[in-house]
């Protein structure tokens, strides 16, 4: 395996800083995000796209700090009955940008579409009032499975496996999802991007996550997540109130180590199943906590996983006696 940064997590630096930043830390590989959901600080996706300069500038400052580009990342909304079409031009560009560079992977969302004739998305948590199971049926069947066909074909074309990440107000948001759409779409080229910290909060057990998703885990994503107990307990873990508003929140995401209950024995467990499942990837440091300073977060966070990480291929087997 290898350990890696997301560079958001830094934002506010320069890429040059960003990309220090991982080296002087010994991580091996960063993901870059193009836009969509990010304010895309240290990729120009037109650029990328239009000049094979910038194509190059870009991976050589990665490669010549000893780090390699794991994953471009293009989460957004691409089936949003509005917004859809201009995130879907960025995912398609990122997934032409990752195939001149030679990057195996693009990290997006699945999308959420409305229901018929909504100009908003609609995620569908309950089989009931009966609209539900109608509007998941379009969802599913004249929206989503369509165009994930369509983009599936555009990507194996490139040489682009696409790794799904399963987030809350997304069509894809548990392994029951991830699956549906990749029986639907083909296993040759969806997979999944497995963030940890967006199905912790929604109560699921992740070292049997990994179980059942098995050899569809394309990407790894090292995030936490922290139930607020106290507010958890009166309110459940449905959630509105927006990040910064932490302390009254029944979750939020955390620097790795602060969230699940298990600490760094947590993660211990989290490498041990992923090597268990055939993972051999990129676990890439992402952080979202509004109560610590980022480069103190991405700090502790490759010290925690530095050390539970396994790198070595396994190679002790029984005497044959």
């Amino acid at each position: 395996m290898q350990l890696g940064l997301i560079t958001d997590s830094v934002g506010s630096l320069p890429l040059e800083d960003a990309l220090d930043l991982a080296a002087g830390l010994e991580l091996d590989t960063v993901e870059i995000a193009t836009g969509n959901w990010s304010e895309s600080p240290h990729a120009d996706l037109s650029e990328l796209v239009q000049n094979a300069s910038a194509r190059k500038r870009l991976s050589e400052a990665v490669t010549s700090r000893g780090l390699t580009l794991s994953a471009l990342n293009a989460n957004g909304n691409q089936l949003h009955p509005v917004a859809g079409r201009q995130h879907d031009r960025v995912v398609r560009e990122t997934i032409t940008v990752a195939g001149e560079l030679g990057v195996p992977t693009v990290v997006l969302t699945s999308g959420l579409p409305g229901a018929p004739g909504d100009r908003t998305p609609n995620w569908i948590t309950t089989s009931w009032p009966p609209e539900t199971q109608e509007i998941l049926h379009y969802q599913w069947n004249e929206v989503a499975i369509p165009y994930w066909q369509n983009l599936a074909d555009f990507a194996r074309r490139r040489n682009v496996r696409l790794a799904v990440e399963m987030i809350g107000h997304q069509l894809v948001f548990n392994v029951a999802t991830m699956l549906r759409l990749r029986e639907a779409v083909g296993g040759d080229i969806v997979g999944a991007n497995l963030d940890p910290s967006h199905l912790m909060w929604m109560g699921a057990d992740i070292l049997e996550v990994i179980r059942a998703l098995g050899p569809s885990i394309y990407h790894v994503h090292a995030k936490d997540a922290r139930i607020n107990r106290p507010n958890c307990g009166v309110n459940g873990v449905l959630d509105t109130i927006p990040p910064a508003g932490a302390r009254d929140r029944s979750w939020n995401y955390v620097t790795l180590g602060l969230g699940h209950p298990g600490g760094a024995g947590f993660w211990a467990d989290f490498v041990y199943a992923l090597r268990a499942a055939g993972y051999d990837g990129p676990l890439n440091i992402e952080h979202e906590d509004v109560l610590v300073g980022s480069r103190e977060g991405v700090v502790r966070s490759a010290q925690l996983l530095r050390s539970v990480i396994l790198r070595d291929r396994p190679d002790w087997a029984p005497a044959r006696v």
